[in-house]
């Protein structure tokens, strides 16, 4: 594989736009302490497997100090390293030779909430008149001792908890341990901006937010009201979670995000090129949010909601009504498309039931996933097509999937670790036992197998990676989804006079269509290479066309 692939140009401001950017869980990428732990010396020995991809950023999960009750996503010091992933400037020499890859650094900003061993809550907790008492969100009881309101965790259970010390309750939107910060107050908005610049200043490119729309609660704590049976949806909790239950109106979405959103904004724009993603966890209105919160230049820069990490299968249909609304929603936006991450079970196995897992159909899936309108996040390992990783009990480490096991298995599953060498013990993830076991199914499908196969999947990302980047309507272009065909999803890509035609054949069976072009010329070179006469295509089942658009009739 190359030793460098230069992705994304220095002088390019909008380089997010159109962005394909790998997710680095730390903890299971690679380990090089031989602890059984993922670390960031780790991660910078494999940046030249990462850079041979043609992504353009990686986006590491928390790296922050954390008592890891929460895997990082409990924050107890937003200015330094912890130790199990190694230090400060162990994180600068991955920047610097990520750098040197051509590639950006994205890390996860925790701001929503921090750890409860976090100093900031020690001091809050302490007492109702010090300097941090509303740093955080705290509640007397009701007058028969029962929580504020009827709020829900995330994880499970009421939202509040009640502290001893202060004889009241503050809210946690996640783990007892998580509890929220208090945006609503300027001093905690200040700090934590002040943490933002801390890293911008030691060189990231960019942030991805962590539940961006859970900054900020509603002031008067009103309840949630009951939602309709019929809306309930599991992309953001399991059906075994009474979350679904309540239509989130007041814990979370409140229109004060959006001034915050512009004074982070602000900060990013001092720093040119930085750039920021957000995580908008919402089932009712999460095309609503990613438009507000990336609209007019002045928020953050691209979201992502969880439209396409659902276990709905993505049928023509459905990806046609899924993309057809965010392209009227989110007019002026910009989104980041996912099909997996650390938080959901991997689509190997997610979409599985409904076309298989086979090697065919998830370089389908990348073909679709790297042809959207918008920018792209690769899941660590989902380049190799793992699969979601069957684990015992014994061996889970995720709170949520213990709490709810076994209707619920967690996020265990989707965060084994990477599968590098088929040969070596662990699959050259660590010589010692992994924090998380690696599935002997994995081991087949490991790194260095896959180099050797030019038809590998692993082999078609990287293919068809180069052929977007060699197609600029692929990359910033808009999308048409003016002419749609029963089983196969079929869009334009239109960049000034260039369009492309790309269409996807999701049934099982070959399919005949024309199209409205007059004439097409096939492309070539991103691992589909499916023919057109004129304006009918013919695609295999499972398989794609792709063609330039010779001659084209002008659509009102």
């Amino acid at each position: 594989m190359p030793d460098q692939v230069l992705s994304t140009s220095a002088e390019d401001r909008d380089w997010w736009r159109g962005a394909v950017i790998y997710q680095i869980y730390p903890r299971s990428y690679q380990d090089s302490t031989g602890n059984g732990t993922g670390n960031l010396k780790g991660i910078t020995h494999k940046l030249p497997y990462v850079a041979s991809l043609g992504v353009d950023a990686i986006w590491i999960s928390p790296i922050f100090k954390s008592p890891m009750r929460d895997f990082g996503y409990d924050v107890s010091d937003y200015k330094d390293i912890d130790p199990l992933f190694g230090s400060v400037e162990d994180f600068k020499e991955l920047v610097a030779r990520a750098h040197e890859l051509g590639l950006k650094v994205m890390i996860d900003q925790v701001i929503s909430h921090s750890s409860s061993d976090h100093p900031w809550f020690a001091a809050s907790r302490a007492s109702r008149d010090n300097e941090k008492s509303d740093w955080y969100v705290w509640a007397d009881a009701k007058p028969d001792g029962t929580p504020p309101n009827n709020w829900l965790s995330v994880f499970g259970g009421s939202a509040w908890q009640w502290d001893s010390r202060r004889k009241q309750y503050y809210l946690h939107n996640f783990l007892v341990s998580q509890p929220d910060l208090n945006l609503h107050h300027a001093a905690v908005q200040d700090a934590l901006l002040d943490t933002v610049r801390f890293w911008l200043d030691l060189g990231v490119d960019g942030f991805r937010l962590d539940t961006i729309n859970f900054y900020f609660h509603n002031r008067d704590l009103t309840d949630n009201p009951a939602l309709d049976p019929d809306q309930r949806n599991d992309s953001i909790a399991p059906d075994v979670n009474p979350y679904n239950f309540q239509d989130h109106l007041h814990d979370k979405n409140q229109p004060e995000n959006l001034q915050f959103l512009k004074r982070f904004r602000k900060l990013l724009d001092e720093y040119p090129g930085a750039a920021a993603v957000g995580e908008v966890g919402d089932a009712q209105r999460g095309l609503e949010l990613v438009a507000d919160y990336t609209s007019g230049g002045d928020k953050v820069h691209m979201c992502y909601s969880f439209d396409l990490l659902s276990a709905t299968p993505p049928s023509a249909g459905y990806l046609n009504n899924v993309i057809g609304n965010f392209e009227t929603t989110v007019t002026d936006g910009w989104v980041c498309w996912a099909f997996s991450n650390h938080d959901v079970q991997r689509h190997a196995s997610r979409w599985a039931q409904d076309f298989g897992s086979t090697p065919k159909h998830l370089k389908l899936l990348a073909g679709i996933l790297l042809s959207l309108r918008g920018s792209a996040c690769i899941y660590q390992g989902e380049e190799l097509g793992l699969a979601e990783a069957e684990l015992r009990f014994e061996d889970l480490q995720d709170p949520y999937g213990i709490e709810f096991w076994p209707d619920f298995k967690g996020r265990d599953g989707c965060r084994t670790p990477m599968v590098w060498n088929a040969g070596r013990e662990n699959p050259g993830f660590s010589d010692s036992r992994p924090w998380l076991p690696v599935p002997d199914a994995h081991r087949a499908q490991a790194v260095d197998v896959q180099d050797q196969d030019l038809d590998s999947l692993l082999n078609h990302y990287r293919q068809f990676i180069a052929f977007r980047k060699q197609h600029p309507p692929l990359v910033k272009g808009t999308i048409e989804l003016d002419w749609q065909n029963d089983a196969v999803f079929c869009f334009r890509r239109r960049e000034g006079d260039d369009i492309i035609v790309c269409a996807f054949n999701l049934s099982k069976e070959p399919r005949i269509f024309d199209v409205p072009e007059e004439s097409l010329q096939t492309l070539a070179g991103g691992g589909f290479c499916r023919t057109a006469e004129g304006r009918t295509i013919k695609i295999p089942p499972l398989d794609a066309y792709f063609g330039k658009v010779q001659q084209h009739r002008q659509f009102a």
